[in-house]
């Protein structure tokens, strides 16, 4: 992806926003029943400009560094490394789902059922499955939670199976062509409600250290005024019973504040792992 585009809009042309995390094609409904509602808390709050429909960005990048941004959500990593101090923060959503705890997530670690292993240790010279190696929760949560078990510049694993998505890296150790790989725990939990049989005959045999989570995020220059504006529309929108189902479905429960160096914690990961061959 590239970090730069010449992009020129009208005025009076609605914002571009997305919400390009968590949405699996079966949730798309409840996704636009959400991001209606919100609109209308936003544009009741004082939101200029905001758009009915979400966009769908080929390139997030472009799109997270769109001068013009007014709402979407990315990843931890990406908010730490190529985005870092080029965003401004929104919140951090509040997930119902296992390892969440408030604004804080882990991945969970994944084996097939019939996989013989009773501990993390076990899956020495195995095969593991990761979405990418810029993702906080298939790669980089994985590789420190490895730490105490190996030493500085020790191989842990004998294959690393690049996946592209969470979605592939489940369906490798289905398969049998990897033999573990680290989910997103709000992933894994949006499979067992929305596809139960992708992620049958697995288990979770252990899991990662917390980090927080999946953020909402906004332009740099949007200012403490309309940062504020943002958020209340946000916060408003999540308290109407009226968009409860909505939440429910995308497991949405809530959003926290959190500020930006409570995501250093993914930086010390990636330093604490560096160690780690993988």
């Amino acid at each position: 992806m590239s970090d730069t585009a010449t992009i020129i809009r009208l005025p009076s042309a609605t914002r571009p926003a997305s919400l390009p995390m968590y949405i699996l094609p079966e949730m798309e409904g409840a996704a636009r029943i959400w991001w209606r509602g919100l609109a209308r808390h936003l544009r009741e709050a004082g939101v200029e400009r905001v758009p009915d429909r979400l966009d769908e960005p080929d390139d997030l990048l472009v799109h997270w560094l769109d001068d013009d941004l007014l709402f979407s959500q990315t990843c931890g990593y990406p908010l730490t490394h190529v985005l870092d101090q080029r965003v401004s923060l929104i919140a951090t959503p509040v997930y119902d789902a296992p390892g969440c705890d408030g604004a804080m997530y882990r991945s969970m670690i994944v084996v097939r059922d019939d996989l013989h292993v009773a501990s993390l240790d076990d899956l020495r010279q195995c095969d593991v499955a990761i979405n990418s190696w810029d993702s906080q929760s298939g790669f980089n949560a994985l590789r420190a939670r490895l730490v105490p078990l190996t030493s500085p510049g020790e191989r842990f694993f004998a294959r690393t199976l690049i996946t592209t998505s969470h979605r592939r890296s489940i369906a490798a150790v289905r398969s049998g062509e990897a033999q573990c790989a680290a989910i997103d725990g709000v992933t894994l939990a949006l499979f067992q409600r929305h596809r139960p049989d992708d992620i049958a005959g697995l288990r979770i045999l252990d899991q990662t250290d917390a980090a927080p989570g999946l953020p909402y995020i906004t332009r740099k220059d949007i200012g403490a005024e309309g940062l504020d504006v943002l958020r209340t529309g946000l916060f408003s929108a999540l308290a109407d019973p009226a968009l409860a189902d909505a939440r429910a479905d995308l497991l949405l429960s809530g959003a926290a504040l959190v500020e930006w160096d409570a995501y250093d914690i993914i930086r010390d990961m990636e330093t604490a792992g560096k160690e780690v061959l993988l």
